[in-house]
């Protein structure tokens, strides 16, 4: 309808039209957000390998001890299918290593093959690699250490992957479709679904390299989210400044090019070498990309200009010299800095300080305002001796009234003062009597037990339970009084809902640490952050980090033939706080770990050792220690360690005395909070002597009058489930008279639990020296300890 001035009048939609709007309006939103999706997991899967991103990084790992992994290798140089080798070891610390550039699929290539016996190098490059192409037995598969390498592999996040056998072109044909059925047969276990590709000629070097290009990424959380490089190209110069006293630092500077990967790296981070800590940035450089897809010979230089070079990898002179990207900003620099300044005078009263000197200030003037008459021409000093009208009155009813009251507490005592002293003789005879009588009883008691039959009993006893003790059980000294030996312990009443302070006599080495008020607040912030961050080195840029106050032990590690990876830090990584991680235990490991034991860890992109505490995995806000590591429940595992935001893979090693070192657990991070509670539990067994209908006399619990009387509020349960409390001590010997709920049976055990807050050992140390080479054999390097059939 319209108005008479020509207005139209607004369309006023239903109730059931407005909720199909809104129908639509969501449908199209969530239509929006999978396309935007799936443009971004295009673009990066477009971008690998091609001119605009890095190269397509592979690994080849050999599963088993009987196949030539450098046949593969070497066959996938591809010289046949028109690939072109541009770069020969192209991966410092590798030596079978190499860059391939194929035209014809327009993408490039790096492949290199880890060392399998080195564990510890061949995580590290799996961080890093986009592909791994595995090769299996054509018979068997993969032995015992190759299933030991996948449970590391798949524990810490294993990216796309194929598979490849050789020598099935060998076999009969009759017996191709048979050994490949079984080889799919056995591969089924570990890769569901995965398809098996033959590698014997250039033709399967052809198709593989192109499933390599064209197959589907996996993303791993805990490298997407950092930059991160692995060395091509290391220098190292030492410093020539001097220490303290004119003797040299021992630090130099660590040059490594590479391409970024992951995301844009920034010059003010701080980098982290893997086995080696955290390091500052200088500069970083812009090199002549070594490894170029579109201009296979350099183009001349147009007169009269400089060198440069693109970053999309065409090299436009060949006389450029190195550009400088970018230089640190020394006010904008991450600081190295791990741990808390500790202040050892923080908890001291000294002297006020200016806050505290200006509050009482204030507080004294608001004290002095007080509206007086005086005489005209009184300063405020004469003003301060007159004495108010109001006050005076004011003091002599006070003094009044007290001395009524005094005068009235007078004539009481005068009364009364014969009945109250009285009273006072009369109570201080019955304290008198009932201690004599207590003493009396205890001495009494004493007289019938035999102490020698005592300690007899307390052998036997302890003999016969010395197999079949209750977890956490501890035994009493007898040298020493309970009360000492426990003064750290105390009961409760339900562990579940008693409560527990966490910031209450918290250890020295948590003035050392720093804490969130809300870690996963701080997570998703960071996170976002980074993953809207466009400055820095782009993905895909061939540069040269240069790496300041390096030790020499970096380079010498890469002399040894170990490869080099860097990854660039989080804000807040660096900061040491405690870090828990849910692990559970390995079935190829069978030895009791022990708490506070160290450990070899793989957390994300660090390695380092420590020594853990072990835990209850539960939702209350105390959780149970667990003196070892359990077999048949995830546990919990604390340590002292720098920052590292979820998620990211964990794995457990220990050292042994030969220097290998064998997989403990495997399981992933879970969160950072100084505040979770880890509690210890002992438990203190006693032995029903008499029994009667609701109490029992115990004893072999404690051995003392003292400890009977400290111990007597925590509460006390039996092995059968009746409760009860100490009621009172029987004697000097350690026999107690207890009640329980219902009456006990002489098979029972008399139990009472203590607890105590336990914290890890503060040993973190981020070089881990790398393990012996495992030989076994000719050109083989496995453990000893694994059967190779």
């Amino acid at each position: 309808m319209s108005s008479p001035t020509g207005r139209v009048s607004v369309t006023a939609l239903t109730k059931k039209q407005r909720k199909e709007a809104r129908k639509m309006d969501k449908r199209h939103k969530a239509n929006q957000l999978r396309r935007n999706k799936k443009d971004l997991v295009l673009t990066e899967k477009r971008r690998l390998g091609s001119r605009d991103g890095p190269p397509h990084l592979v690994a080849v790992v050999a599963l088993h001890a009987g196949v030539d992994a450098e046949a593969v290798t070497r066959l996938l140089r591809c010289e046949g299918a028109g690939g072109l080798v541009r770069e020969e070891n192209s991966v410092c610390g590798v030596s079978d290593s190499f860059g391939l550039v194929m035209p014809r699929f327009k993408q490039r290539f790096t492949f290199l093959r880890p060392d399998t016996a080195d564990m510890h190098s061949l995580l590290d490059v799996v961080k890093v690699a986009d592909s791994l192409v595995f090769v299996l037995d054509s018979t068997e598969g993969w032995d015992s250490y190759g299933d030991h390498c996948l449970s590391c592999l798949f524990s810490q996040g294993l990216p796309a992957h194929a598979l490849v056998c050789q020598g099935v072109s060998d076999l009969a044909v009759k017996k191709r479709v048979d050994s490949r059925r079984a080889l799919a047969k056995i591969s089924e276990i570990r890769f569901p679904g995965a398809r098996l590709f033959p590698l014997d000629s250039d033709q399967d070097a052809t198709l593989m390299l192109r499933h390599l290009g064209a197959q589907r990424q996996r993303r791993l959380g805990f490298r997407s989210r950092r930059p991160h490089l692995l060395a091509q190209q290391v220098s190292y110069t030492p410093n020539s400044s001097e220490g303290s006293g004119g003797a040299p630092t021992g630090l130099g500077t660590l040059r490594v090019s590479g391409y970024v990967r992951g995301c844009p790296l920034q010059v003010d981070r701080l980098v982290h070498i893997s086995g080696f800590g955290d390091f500052l940035l200088s500069q970083i450089d812009a090199p002549i990309d070594p490894l170029p897809l579109n201009s296979m010979t350099p183009r001349p230089a147009k007169p009269g200009k400089k060198g440069d070079v693109d970053m999309q990898g065409q090299i436009i002179i060949t006389v450029a010299s190195v550009r400088v990207l970018m230089k640190a900003d020394p006010a904008r620099r991450e600081s190295l800095q791990a741990e808390a300044e500790v202040d050892p005078m923080d908890g001291e009263q000294t002297w006020p300080t200016d806050t505290e000197l200006l509050e009482a200030e204030g507080k004294g003037r608001e004290r002095s305002k007080r509206v007086m008459k005086v005489p005209k021409g009184t300063s405020d000093y004469q003003a301060t001796w007159i004495v108010d009208e109001e006050d005076e009155n004011g003091e002599e009813d006070e003094e009044s009234t007290d001395d009524e009251e005094d005068e009235d507490l007078m004539m009481e005592e005068s009364i009364d003062g014969e009945d109250l002293d009285s009273q006072e003789e009369e109570e201080e005879e019955e304290e008198l009597n009932s201690t004599s009588d207590k003493g009396g009883a205890d001495q009494r008691y004493d007289e019938h037990m035999d102490e020698a039959e005592e300690g007899e009993g307390l052998k036997r006893y302890r003999e016969a339970r010395a197999n079949e003790m209750f977890p956490d059980e501890v035994d009493t000294p007898l040298d020493q009084s309970a009360k000492n030996r426990f003064q750290r312990y105390r009961g409760l009443k339900s562990f579940r809902s008693s409560p527990w302070d966490p910031l209450e006599n918290l250890p020295a080495d948590y003035s050392r640490i720093f804490q969130f008020q809300s870690f996963e607040r701080t997570r998703r912030r960071v996170l976002a952050e980074a993953a809207q961050e466009e400055e820095g080195a782009m993905v895909g840029w061939y540069v040269t980090l240069h790496v300041v106050d390096v030790p020499p032990t970096v380079m010498e590690s890469v002399q040894a033939g170990r490869p080099l990876v860097l990854v660039s830090l989080l804000p807040h990584e660096q900061k040491m706080s405690v870090m828990h991680m849910l692990v559970r235990r390995h079935p190829s490991n069978t030895d009791p770990i022990k708490s506070k034991e160290e450990l070899v860890f793989h957390c994300g992109f660090r390695r380092f050792r420590a020594c853990p505490i072990f835990s209850q995995h539960t939702s209350a806000d105390k959780h149970k220690l667990e003196r070892f590591l359990r077999a048949d429940a995830p546990t919990v595992v604390s340590v002292y360690a720098p920052i590292t935001f979820p998620t990211a893979g964990v794995l457990l090693f220990k050292q042994r005395e030969d220097g290998m070192q064998d997989l403990v657990g495997t399981g992933n991070l879970l969160s950072c909070d100084p505040q979770r509670v880890v509690l210890k539990r002992i438990v203190l067994s006693g032995h029903p002597f008499k029994i009667n209908r609701r109490s029992a006399v115990c004893r072999y619990m404690f051995f003392n009058r003292d400890d009977i009387l400290w111990f007597k509020p925590v509460e006390l349960r039996t092995k059968w489930g009746r409760r009860g409390h100490i009621k009172e001590a029987l004697g000097t010997h350690g026999h107690m008279k207890c009640v329980f709920d219902s009456q006990m049976r002489s098979q029972d055990t008399v139990m009472m639990n203590l607890y105590k807050r336990v914290y890890p050992r503060w040993t973190y140390d981020p070089y881990v020296p790398l393990p012996l080479p495992w030989v076994k054999g000719e050109g083989t390097q496995v453990p000893d300890d694994f059967d190779m059939e």
